[in-house]
């Protein structure tokens, strides 16, 4: 027996106990909602206290994950829902079969309420996707939020179509027709999101940005890493615990460094000079030489250096009395090849990658002695430790060649001048 033949059974029964018509439509009426309601409660208490609580067994059994994904954001739960709403969709016409003026009104409502249910599965489907693609290492660094966003919005739209055109009672094609209309202030209200979009594929098919890249942005003042990939912005955690928002499509549109090239290579870029004044450079004289020929890093270096000296300022009848005549070392090229020795030695310096220890063009503020090598350590912390430790000792090291760092004359510099 369907509902059809209850209803007229009901129907009647009531009719046949002398009740007006009047009156055995509004019992009727009164039945079939009080019966409704009874359904559905079954309908729920069945779902929520015996299938969902059933269900939860299972998943805590599984050893898979996608289970706990579809359990954890209800796709078990909005089932019933679903099928809750085609009840309601079933009866709802023949409950209101003797009220015509509302009818067509609680019909609407049934259809609306059943494409809402199908949204709602669908959202929590997608979420529960979303979770278990998360979980696959290869796809953990894909923008899959975009994608999922973009998939909601395209859900959106057709139950937005839909709902319209039971509203209007007219066929979802007429209301796409009449969306050409209202085209342009769709593109107006959807510019970021439809950016968006096209920008996630864009990085996404040439691999610019990935979850957990070091970015700097610095139009926006991001610095840091990216923790999340959305439809239309990107989220950067900067190094402070900041949290900056920079548009999906300034990726693509303007410039920024990534620093992932880094990260996958086998060294971090030290890139940093030490300014020598340049009064305190000179020859190399019998005393200094003496003296570093202590220092073990180059010993070495001075005793073969001094030998092809020797050779060709006596092949060239030098007059050695004065230095500038043939060839002599100098402390600040000395220095140079003492830097570039203590580099060599030092156990978090990559010599497999570009290495060097170079002067710079001289400036107002001295000679600058750049050190240009790669650290093995690349983290942000290890690696500022790797570079202050070369620095600290080179600093350290420049008086015992003689020469001195540069530094612009502070006030008390100025006071001990004018005393003098």
């Amino acid at each position: 027996m369907n509902v059809t033949e209850i209803s007229d059974w009901i129907k009647s029964f009531l009719t046949s106990s002398l009740l007006s018509p009047q009156k055995a439509a509004y019992m009727h009426f009164a039945i079939m909602f009080i019966s409704l309601i009874v359904v559905c409660f079954l309908i729920w208490f069945f779902s929520r206290i015996i299938i969902i609580r059933f269900v939860k067994r299972l998943v805590r059994r599984s050893a898979a994950t996608w289970d706990d994904m579809l359990y954890k954001f209800n796709v078990f739960r909005s089932v019933s829902f679903i099928v809750m709403a085609f009840v309601i969709g079933a009866v709802v016409p023949i409950m209101f079969r003797d009220f015509p003026n509302w009818r067509e009104m609680a019909i609407a409502a049934s259809k609306v309420y059943i494409v809402l249910s199908f949204m709602f599965a669908i959202n929590a489907l997608l979420n529960a996707i979303l979770g278990i693609l998360e979980g696959v290492d290869s796809l953990k660094d894909k923008p899959l939020r975009s994608y999922k966003q973009v998939a909601k919005i395209l859900f959106y739209l057709v139950g937005f179509v839909l709902i319209l055109a039971i509203l209007v009672n007219q066929s979802p094609v007429y209301i796409l027709t009449g969306f050409g209309a209202v085209t342009a202030v769709f593109l107006l209200i959807f510019r970021d999101p439809i950016l968006g979009f096209v920008a996630s594929i864009q990085m996404s098919a040439i691999d610019l940005v990935r979850v957990g890249d070091w970015i700097t942005v610095d139009k926006y003042g991001a610095d840091g890493e990216v923790i999340e990939i959305n439809l239309t912005t990107i989220k950067v955690q900067n190094w402070d615990m900041t949290i900056t928002i920079v548009p999906s499509y300034a990726i693509v549109s303007e410039s920024f460094k990534n620093w992932r090239g880094m990260q996958e290579r086998p060294g971090r870029r030290i890139k940093r000079f030490i300014n020598i004044k340049i009064s305190s450079i000179k020859f190399c004289d019998e005393e200094l030489f003496q003296r570093l020929l202590s220092v073990e890093r180059i010993h070495d270096y001075l005793k073969q250096r001094d030998l092809e000296i020797a050779h060709y300022n006596k092949e060239n009848n030098v007059n050695k009395a004065v230095l500038i005549n043939g060839r002599h070392m100098t402390n600040i090229g000395i220095f140079r090849v003492y830097a570039e020795r203590y580099l060599e030695q030092n156990p978090n310096i990559n010599n497999d990658m570009t290495f060097v220890v170079r002067q710079l063009q001289a400036t107002e503020h001295g000679l600058p002695l750049e050190i240009y090598a790669f650290s093995k350590l690349k983290d942000f912390e290890n690696f500022e430790k790797v570079a202050a430790d070369i620095f600290d000792h080179l600093l350290a090291s420049v008086p015992y060649f003689d020469l001195e760092i540069f530094q612009s004359p502070s006030g008390s510099d100025m006071q001990k001048l004018l005393s003098e």
